[in-house]
């Protein structure tokens, strides 16, 4: 390669941003963030970082994931989507941003940290304008998200350890954006045998209703994670 050559093919810089899907139970949100400096300061963003030529966007994500959210390898589920390579997407020159997502049990202490940092979660059908291509991007990991919570049983990476089924098809709904029949619901959770009923109950000084509490059979989750399943509502 001649020097021209590099001096051409070697001027593109490469980021990624991070679509994190947080989910309190009631609610599932998307994290954004201000941008603290130009291009488009004070524009709402996703959470991203540019990449050393010594680090992998793997790397980059699971040290942004770090320092946003403190999170637990374990108990997230983080999946690449695409890169996203329009030529004139960033102002101050050709970036392609290799785009995540990931999928967290909002907890108290993610929701001060991420407070503290100036984070702020929207709900999920409601984001707002983002610069950049950000909401493009966002839209893309919804559709990813929508597919793999009717084959895959990743949505309970968003739940509590122990969760009504209530809460379970109000995350379904919220991830497919339609609601679903309730019996319908029931009854295909209970046949994929995913859940095992805990013995325990919702505190009845918190909840009017108070109803079982149940949890995922990892052994089950594990297999169905590997080699996916026909869950479609």
């Amino acid at each position: 390669m001649t020097a021209e050559e590099k001096q051409k093919y070697f001027q593109v810089a490469l980021c990624s941003s991070l679509v994190l899907f947080g989910f309190d139970g009631e609610e599932l949100k998307v994290l954004v963030y201000k941008k603290a400096s130009e291009p488009f300061q004070g524009a709402l963003v996703l959470p991203g970082k540019y990449i050393a030529p010594d680090v992998s966007n793997d790397q980059a994500i699971h040290e942004l994931l770090t320092e946003k959210i403190a999170y637990n390898e374990h108990e997230t589920y983080i999946e690449q989507l695409k890169a996203f390579t329009k030529v004139f997407r960033n102002p101050m020159g050709r970036v392609v941003n290799v785009a995540y997502y990931a999928l967290v049990k909002l907890t108290p202490e993610i929701e001060e940290k991420v407070k503290n940092q100036g984070g702020e979660w929207f709900a999920y059908d409601r984001v707002p304008d983002l610069a950049f291509d950000h909401n493009e991007i966002i839209q893309y990991a919804k559709e990813r998200v929508k597919r793999r919570v009717k084959r895959r049983p990743v949505g309970f990476n968003l739940l509590p350890e122990e969760f009504t089924i209530a809460q379970l098809q109000s995350l379904y709904e919220k991830a497919l954006n339609r609601e679903l029949d309730k019996r319908n619901f029931r009854k295909k959770i209970f046949n994929s045998n995913l859940i095992i009923e805990t013995g325990n109950t919702t505190d009845p000084k918190l909840h009017r209703k108070v109803s079982k509490l149940y949890r995922f059979d990892e052994e089950k989750y594990e297999k169905l994670s590997l080699k996916g399943y026909d869950f479609l509502f």
